[in-house]
Formats: structure tokens, C-alpha cells, sequence
């Protein structure tokens, strides 16, 4: 009965949840009137995060994005407890759960702070990553899509940064993104594959542009040797995503922890996400479990912070993930990462380095993944060297997703 009626009850707000509905009530409460300010206190950027709540790749994101602007920065979120607090004092969380995500109802009353935000602010930015397509969900991507499309059109700096374009995007979040595009707001496409693919469903202009977390500076080496100094080197950075389960359970899971300890690397099985329906946590515990009388594999236990990550992959020789953001935080040190490749995002991210033996697709876990791994274990220094040469590229256009924009300093931070 409970589940009948909570069925019959979301059918009822379908209308009250549609982007275009919510769009026209933007147009009605955000104007120049009521949104413009005085700037005269410096700069002040908006950002809007990605979903967060115990995603290390979204918190990489996040703060490559505070790292990289000078000013004060307001991150917009669903919950107060989606981001670890910054301790930065320019950073102000401000947690609107139904802005992107709910009816019109929540939409129209998280629209009062939102517009009291924007009153000084001088840009207003959208962590696009992997949400502009629809593949998560056409709401909430249409939804970005069109407050970035509104909020140029009040004539502040709008972007949205950084973000990958699948081959079948929704056909509302598409047509949402191109009209942002065509009104003014900034769009950088995050690689090579995207970038084309977004021409071709006429998405114009573009920035060629890459992911923004290569641009990030914290490292929290202190965390970071802590760990590794638990197994013998060479390290191996094994992630295995809540996301891609293996029709043949665990064997393709622990067959490459065993060609890695094969080859005498030292294995840290390391989540990236923990939360529900997305959890790598348990696939890497089961794997764990099955080397328990190995001292050279062991369980991360915990989300680490991304500054710890990027220590951790500063440390490595080789990684394994199905998590993007676990691979860009090794390939910006120069690492190489064996990557799951899904929603299309991690083919394009490869292209970058001129190395696409490091994707492995979804159905061919069984088949590839171990042998990819001892493959590019085997092969780790040649590979370094070759990603350390485009790693300079890659890293100017990330730059990109910030032109214009006051930056502060690229100094290395401590974490």
C-alpha cells in the first residue's frame, strides 16, 4: 500500500519537477532588479557542486576550483554535509537540496538565497564533470544547464566547466546546454572525444578544455605515507567502482591484485565512493579478504581526502580504477591508470595522454582487466614518461575552464 501510494504521489509532482517550468519560474525571480549588487568587496564566485556525499572525485573538484580563484567563493550544494568543511576562510557552504533537485515548490524557495548570492557576484560557475548529459538524470542536467543560461543573461561571467558529453545525450539536456552555449555562457568541454561530439549536436561556441582537478595543488604527504608505508614497494593503487559489477563476481577483481602481487607490487585496495547504490567500499573489503594472510595487500578503510589521494598516486607505479578521478589524480603525476571505462568520459580523458591501452570496457572485466594491469605494470616507466610528456598540455588547457577569471597563485599547498 505505502509503495502504491508513493508511486502515485510522484506522478503527481512529475508536472511540478519540469525543467521548463522551473526555467520560467528563474526568468520571473532572477532579474537584474533584484540580483544586481555592489562588487566593490573584490571578487566573488558561485559555484555550483556537483552531487558530493562521500565522492572523493566531486570534493577533488570542488577544491580545485577554490585552489584555483582568487576571491571569495560561495559553493552551492544539496546538504551541509555534502562537502568536507573548507577551512579556507574565504569559503562559504550554501546547501540548497532543491535547487537543482526538487519541484517547483523547493526550486522557487532555494531561488531567495540563490539570488541573494549572485547580488556580488562576478561569476557563477557549474562543475559540469560527468551531470551536463543527461546520463544521471535530464532534470537535474537541464536544470544547470538553464540557471547558467539565466544567469548570463543578468550579464554575469557563466561557465560551465569542465564537463564530458556522452554519445546519446538526453535530448532535453542537449537542447538545454545549447541554448546556455548560444546565450553567453562559457562552455568547456573537458576532452577531445566530448568536444566533438558536442560540436556535432551543435553545441557552440566550446572551449577545448580538460578536467579542472589536474589543476589542483594540495597534497597531504604526512596521510599519504602513512598508508603506503604499510605494504612493501613497488605501490599499486587498486580501486574497484560500486558502479560495474562483474558478471563473474570477484575472480576478475582478484586476479588482478594477484598479476600485481605477481609482479611484486605492494596493493592498496582504495575506495573512491562510499554511499548508497554507488559503494566501492564492500567490492574492495571482499577482495581484501580474500589476501588476508597477505601483508602486502591491504584495505583503505575510508574515504580519504583528495590532497591524500594525490600523495598516495605521487607514490605509485601503477593504478587500477574504475573511478575517472582516481585516474586523473595518477596521470597528473605522471602514473599510469588503468581505467573502467563508462559513460563514455574516460576514452576521451585517455586520448589526452596518447593512451587508450589504459580503458577497459565494462564487458571485458573477465577478459582484459587483469591482463591490462600486468600489461601496463610491466610497461609503467615507458608509460610515464609518455603521459609526463603531455602532461604540460593538459595541464595548460585545464587552465582554460579559468580565463578570465582572478586566479590566485599556482603554489603547492600543504594539505
Amino acid at each position: 500500500m505505502g509503495t502504491w501510494v508513493g508511486s502515485l504521489r510522484q506522478r503527481a509532482l512529475r508536472p511540478l519537477r519540469s525543467p521548463r517550468l522551473l526555467a520560467a519560474a528563474d526568468r520571473v525571480l532572477l532579474t537584474r532588479r533584484n540580483t544586481a549588487g555592489p562588487r566593490d568587496d573584490g571578487a566573488h564566485h558561485v559555484v555550483l557542486a556537483p552531487a558530493g556525499g562521500g565522492n572523493i572525485g566531486d570534493q577533488a573538484l570542488v577544491e580545485a576550483f577554490i585552489e584555483n580563484v582568487a576571491g571569495r567563493v560561495t559553493v552551492i550544494c544539496r546538504r551541509p554535509t555534502d562537502y568536507a568543511q573548507h577551512d579556507d576562510p574565504r569559503v562559504a557552504i550554501l546547501p540548497l537540496l532543491s535547487l537543482v533537485y526538487g519541484d517547483l515548490v523547493g526550486h522557487v524557495r532555494d531561488l531567495g538565497p540563490f539570488r541573494r548570492a549572485l547580488r556580488s557576484a562576478t561569476s557563477f560557475s557549474v562543475i559540469g564533470a560527468d551531470v551536463m548529459d543527461g546520463g544521471y538524470g535530464f532534470r537535474a542536467s537541464t536544470n544547470r544547464a538553464n540557471l547558467a543560461r539565466r544567469v548570463a543573461e543578468l550579464g554575469v561571467d557563466s561557465r560551465i566547466l569542465g564537463f564530458s558529453w556522452n554519445a546519446s545525450p538526453h535530448p532535453t539536456a542537449s537542447r538545454a546546454v545549447r541554448d546556455a552555449a548560444r546565450h553567453g555562457v562559457t562552455t568547456v568541454l573537458r576532452d577531445p572525444r566530448s568536444a566533438a561530439r558536442a560540436r556535432a549536436d551543435g553545441i557552440a561556441p566550446i572551449v577545448d578544455g580538460s578536467d579542472i582537478v589536474f589543476l589542483a595543488q594540495s597534497v597531504d604527504e604526512h596521510t599519504a605515507d602513512a598508508w603506503a608505508d604499510r605494504v612493501s614497494a613497488p605501490l599499486a593503487l587498486v580501486n574497484f567502482s560500486g558502479l560495474v559489477p562483474s558478471d563473474d563476481g570477484l575472480e576478475p577483481y582478484v586476479q588482478v591484485v594477484r598479476t600485481l602481487r605477481e609482479r611484486h607490487h605492494g596493493v592498496l585496495l582504495i575506495p573512491h565512493v562510499s554511499r548508497p547504490g554507488a559503494d566501492d567500499l564492500p567490492i574492495c573489503r571482499a577482495v581484501a579478504e580474500t589476501f588476508g594472510d597477505d601483508p602486502d595487500v591491504v584495505l583503505v578503510d575510508r574515504l580519504l581526502a583528495p590532497a591524500a589521494i594525490r600523495g598516495l598516486t605521487h607514490r605509485a607505479r601503477v593504478v587500477v580504477t574504475g573511478r575517472m578521478h582516481l585516474a586523473v589524480m595518477s596521470l597528473m603525476n605522471g602514473v599510469p591508470a588503468v581505467t573502467v571505462a563508462t559513460q563514455g568520459k574516460v576514452e576521451g580523458l585517455m586520448d589526452l595522454f596518447g593512451t587508450p591501452g589504459l580503458c577497459v570496457s565494462p564487458d571485458a572485466l573477465a577478459s582484459s582487466l587483469a591482463l591490462v594491469a600486468g600489461q601496463t605494470a610491466d610497461a609503467a616507466e615507458a608509460l610515464s614518461a609518455q603521459i609526463g610528456e603531455r602532461l604540460a598540455s593538459v595541464t595548460e588547457s585545464a587552465g582554460r575552464n579559468f580565463a578570465g577569471l582572478p586566479q590566485r597563485d599556482r603554489t603547492v599547498a600543504p594539505g
